[in-house]
């Protein structure tokens, strides 16, 4: 990722100036907050796919640089909840917005300004955080179609900066990366400049097994599935045995994560262990269940599992 130079506060941190503060990523769903996180942190730390409402809980992902650490806060979609799992989405989410240093609002410029992203600009000045816009997704779109756009932003008055982007190409991602640092305020880090997330492991690992439902099961299942990690065992010879149940909502759905001679569960297995070998750094053994929980999305104790306990 290109480095932009320093401007500002950041510029002016000196040995005993350093900068730090918390910056969350907000919006409707599907604007690609989870793909500028991870470019923004150099990592993947946040799963992504081209379902919306992959995120379901906040996840951090870390920046350090010198003078200056950022933490990033990829929040889940602002949507209309159906389910006791999406209101406890979307709390958490708002929630947030009033709990940082800044707020980088984005919405996908290729589609324009729709309802969704309106509602997430009410909820902006009920906050009344500091925010900037990013305008995503400018790959899928001519230039001359961001000006309306940026002009209908800065009417809102809500917005201090507004950057067009690209978080899948990487296109003007550091003058974002500069124009956050510039407004981060004076304080000691909060982690340790080896930590890029601060997710817990087993979180992490549920998290990757259902990006391979997702990915493998593109729009059929995904939402009305959650992993639940049984048991992680390190073992001789560098191996980690998981055992893994995705849980789903009816056996129609059961049937489609199984698949025809298991070949689908076979799938998700395959892609998801290798993924699980690169994030752990050994071999891996996965177990896969599948488990049929009618109404899951509005067990408190299942989603207290999964990371989103009730409030």
């Amino acid at each position: 990722m290109a480095e932009r130079p320093a401007t500002g506060r950041y510029a002016e941190a000196g040995p005993d100036g350093f900068l730090c503060g918390f910056v969350a990523l907000a919006g409707r769903a599907n604007v690609g907050k989870s793909t500028l996180m991870n470019r923004l942190v150099g990592a993947k730390v946040s799963i992504v796919s081209d379902v919306p409402q992959t995120t379901r809980f906040p996840v951090r992902g870390i920046l350090h640089r010198p003078g200056l650490q950022v933490i990033f806060i990829d929040t889940p979609g602002i949507h209309k909840p159906r389910y006791r799992m999406n209101e406890e989405m979307v709390r958490l989410a708002t929630r947030v917005l009033r709990e940082v240093d800044l707020v980088t609002v984005l919405i996908d410029a290729s589609e324009g300004f729709g309802p969704g992203d309106r509602f997430v600009f009410e909820l902006l000045k009920s906050a009344r955080s500091r925010s900037v816009l990013v305008l995503n997704k400018v790959d899928l779109m001519s230039k001359e179609r961001l000006l309306p756009l940026i002009d209908e932003a800065s009417r809102t008055g809500l917005f201090e900066e507004i950057v067009p982007l690209s978080a899948l190409s990487g296109e003007n991602c550091d003058r974002l990366q500069a124009v956050i640092a510039d407004r981060m305020p004076p304080g000691p880090p909060h982690f340790p400049e080896d930590i890029l997330t601060d997710l817990p492991q087993r979180q992490a690992i549920s998290e990757l097994i259902r990006e391979q439902v997702f990915q493998q099961t593109r729009q059929e299942v995904p939402h009305a599935t959650a992993v639940l990690i049984e048991m992680i065992e390190e073992g001789e010879n560098n191996l980690t045995r998981i055992h893994a149940t995705i849980v789903t909502d009816r056996d129609s759905q059961k049937a489609i994560l199984i698949g025809e001679g298991g070949r689908m569960m076979k799938a998700i297995g395959t892609t998801a262990r290798r993924s699980l070998e690169a994030y752990l750094g050994s071999h891996v053994h996965l177990s896969l269940w599948v488990k049929v929980k009618k109404g899951w999305r509005d067990d408190t104790s299942v989603l207290r599992l999964i990371g989103l306990p009730p409030s």
